[in-house]
C-alpha cells in the first residue's frame, strides 16, 4: 500500500488527490506532487503550485491502478487527505479526484502537476492548505465508496497557547481575500500572538473573483460564501468584529477608532481596506437601476433584482465589465456593452487579440457599443433607457457599472500616511509609518498597484514573516492574470509600462492567429517582455511565462 498526499489551494480551496490524479489535466491517478511540472497551475483559479499546501497524507491505491489491474474483491480502508483552496474555500478531495480537470479518483496532491490551477478561482497550488485526513473503505475493484471516519488533521489553527495580554494585538482592518489569508499565513507559525480584524460587513470569507462567475453557475450569495467569520473566528483564533467601521488612526498613540468612541490599541497595524468601484458620472431619473458588484452584498443585491430580468446593459468592456458579460451571457441575460475604447479588453490586449475576445462574445450575442459612453439614465417603465454619447438610445432592464476600482485610500490619508494612487509601502509593506503597513487591492507597493490575486498572495507570506519578526521583502516573478471569459479564454501577461502609462518599448509580434485562438508576444528584441494569449492559444502560457521579466525584485 503506498502514501499519498492531499493538496489544497490556499486561495479557491480547489483540492488535488495524489491518489486519484487529474486526467482533464493530463495527470494520471497516482501521480506525486513533486512529479507534477512546476509550471502547472490550479484549474480552478489559475495560482501557480507554489500556492498549494498539504493538508493530509494517506495510504491508498490510485483508481488508474485499481481498474487496470482488477484484484479479488476485498474491502480495505485507506487514507485520503483533502485540501482547501485559501482564497475561494474550493475543495480537493484525493479520494475523488476532479475529473473535470482530468484528475483522477485516488490522485495524490503531489502528483498534480506545478502549473496546474484551482479550477473555482485560478490560483495556484501554494495557495491550498491540507485541511484533513480521512478514512475510505474501498473495494478493490472500485473507487472509493463510503466514507468511515473523518480526522481533523493537526494544524497551527487546532490549538493555541493563552495570547499575552499584556501585548496590544496585530490589527487588521479589512475581511477580504487580503485580510484572512494574512490571517491564515501568520497562523502557520505564531500561535500566541492576537489578532482583531474589523470589517463593516459579516466577515463571510469568499473568494472575490467568483463574483464574475456566479451567475453561470447559478450560484447564489449565501453559496459563494465558504464560512461565515464564526467559523473564520473559530478556526484560526481571530478576535472578528463584524458590521465595525474603523473611522480613525492615531499612529503617535498606535490605536484605531471604532465607530463614534469606541478605541483599540495596536502593535501592529495591517491596513487590508481594498478598492471600492469607480462610479460612472451619470444623469437622469433612473439612476436606482445602475448597480456595481464589489462585494458578496453587492452580488446578492444584483442577484435578486435580476432574478426575473432579462436584458442588462453593462457599462465597461475591461476585465471586469468582460467577464460579466461573458458570465451573463452564459446565464442567459441579452447584454449591450458600452466602452469609449474600440474593443474590449484594450488596456491588456494587441487588437488582433482583443478582436477574437469580442467576437466570440458577440457569436454568444453580446451587443457592443464601442467609441462612445453613457450619458443618461432614465426611467422607463419597469426599466431603462440609456442614451449615450452618440446619440444611440439603448432600452435595459438593469445597468451594470463594470468601469474599474480604486484603492480604499481615505482612512489612511486622514491618519498623515503617505498615499498617492493607493497607500505607499516599501517592499516590506510598510507604509510611511512604523508598524504600519498595507496589502491588497489598497496598496501601493514600489509604484505598483495590482489588483489580482497573485500578488496579493505573495504580499501576505512576506508580511507573516515580517510581522513575525523576520522582515522579509516581497517580489513578484511575471504573473500572467487570467481572465474568466470562459467563452473565449484570456491569459495575459502585460508589459510594463512607463511612469507616463505608455508600454515600454517593444513590439507586439501575432505569432500564432486563427478563428480559434491568437498567441501575441510583446517583444524588445529578441526578448520577451509580455504576451497575450485567447481561445486555443492559452496553453503557450506555461512557455512564454518563463521567458519575461520579474514584475519586481
Amino acid at each position: 500500500m503506498s502514501q499519498y498526499k492531499i493538496w489544497e489551494c490556499q486561495v479557491c480551496a480547489w483540492i488535488y488527490d495524489e491518489a486519484k490524479g487529474c486526467p482533464a489535466e493530463g495527470l494520471a491517478s497516482g501521480t506525486r506532487w513533486e512529479d507534477i511540472p512546476n509550471d502547472w497551475v490550479c484549474p480552478e483559479c489559475g495560482v501557480a503550485k507554489s500556492d498549494f499546501e498539504m493538508i493530509a497524507i494517506s495510504d491508498a491505491i490510485p483508481a488508474s491502478s485499481i481498474v487496470k489491474n482488477p484484484v479479488t474483491a476485498t474491502n480495505e480502508v485507506y487514507e485520503y487527505s483533502i485540501w482547501e483552496c485559501q482564497v475561494c474555500a474550493w475543495i480537493y478531495d484525493e479520494s475523488l479526484g476532479w475529473p473535470a480537470d482530468g484528475i483522477a479518483p485516488g490522485t495524490k496532491w503531489q502528483d498534480i502537476p506545478a502549473d496546474w490551477v484551482c479550477p473555482e478561482c485560478g490560483v495556484e497550488k501554494s495557495d491550498f492548505e491540507m485541511l484533513e485526513t480521512k478514512r475510505v473503505q474501498v473495494t478493490t475493484e472500485h473507487a472509493a465508496s463510503s466514507v468511515s471516519t473523518v480526522e481533523v488533521a493537526v494544524s497551527a489553527e487546532s490549538e493555541l497557547n493563552a495570547f499575552d495580554p499584556s501585548q496590544a494585538p496585530i490589527v487588521i482592518i479589512g475581511s477580504g481575500l487580503a485580510a484572512y489569508n494574512l490571517v491564515k499565513e501568520i497562523r502557520k507559525t505564531e500561535l500566541n500572538t492576537a489578532i482583531y480584524l474589523y470589517t463593516i460587513d459579516d466577515g463571510s470569507f469568499y473568494s472575490k473573483p467568483l463574483l464574475s462567475t456566479g451567475f453561470a453557475k447559478n450560484k447564489t450569495a449565501a453559496e459563494l460564501a465558504s464560512q461565515s467569520a464564526e467559523h473564520m473566528a473559530e478556526q484560526y483564533k481571530v478576535q472578528i468584529h463584524i458590521f465595525s467601521q474603523v473611522t480613525a488612526v492615531d499612529t503617535t498613540n498606535k490605536s484605531i477608532t471604532v465607530g463614534q468612541n469606541g478605541s483599540q490599541a495596536y502593535s501592529k497595524l495591517v491596513f487590508a481596506t481594498g478598492a471600492s468601484c469607480i462610479q460612472p458620472p451619470l444623469t437622469g431619473n433612473g439612476l436606482q437601476h445602475v448597480y456595481s458588484v464589489n462585494n458578496l452584498l453587492d452580488y446578492a443585491k444584483f442577484r435578486t433584482i435580476a432574478k426575473h430580468k432579462k436584458k442588462i446593459l453593462i457599462i465597461g468592456a475591461g476585465l471586469i465589465g468582460s467577464e460579466y458579460a461573458n458570465d451573463l451571457l452564459q446565464a442567459g441575460y441579452q447584454i449591450d456593452v458600452v466602452d469609449p475604447m474600440p474593443s474590449v479588453l484594450t488596456s491588456l490586449l494587441p487588437q488582433q487579440a482583443s478582436l477574437s475576445v469580442e467576437n466570440a462574445l458577440r457569436k454568444a450575442g453580446a451587443n457592443f457599443h464601442f467609441g462612445t459612453v453613457v450619458k443618461q439614465i432614465e426611467q422607463h417603465q419597469s426599466g431603462i433607457i440609456a442614451t449615450l454619447e452618440n446619440n444611440t438610445q439603448i432600452q435595459a432592464d438593469l445597468v451594470l457599472s463594470a468601469i474599474g476600482v480604486r484603492p480604499n485610500i481615505s482612512l489612511a490619508k486622514a491618519a498623515n500616511i503617505r498615499v498617492e494612487r493607493g497607500i505607499v509601502t516599501d517592499k516590506s509593506l510598510q507604509t510611511s509609518v512604523t508598524d504600519v503597513y498595507a496589502i491588497g487591492d489598497c496598496a501601493q507597493v514600489e509604484n505598483h498597484v495590482l489588483f489580482y490575486i497573485l500578488p496579493l498572495m505573495a504580499q501576505v507570506r512576506a508580511l507573516a514573516k515580517t510581522l513575525a519578526g523576520e522582515k522579509t521583502l516581497v517580489s513578484y516573478p511575471a504573473m500572467p492574470v487570467m481572465v474568466k471569459t470562459t467563452l473565449f479564454p484570456v491569459v495575459v501577461n502585460p508589459p510594463a509600462r512607463q511612469s507616463d502609462g505608455s508600454l515600454v518599448a517593444g513590439t507586439w509580434v501575432i505569432e500564432q492567429q486563427s478563428e480559434r485562438g491568437i498567441k501575441a508576444v510583446y517583444r524588445q528584441g529578441e526578448q520577451v517582455l509580455g504576451f497575450a494569449l485567447t481561445g486555443d492559444q492559452v496553453s503557450a502560457k506555461v512557455q512564454l511565462e518563463k521567458l519575461c521579466p520579474t514584475i519586481m525584485n
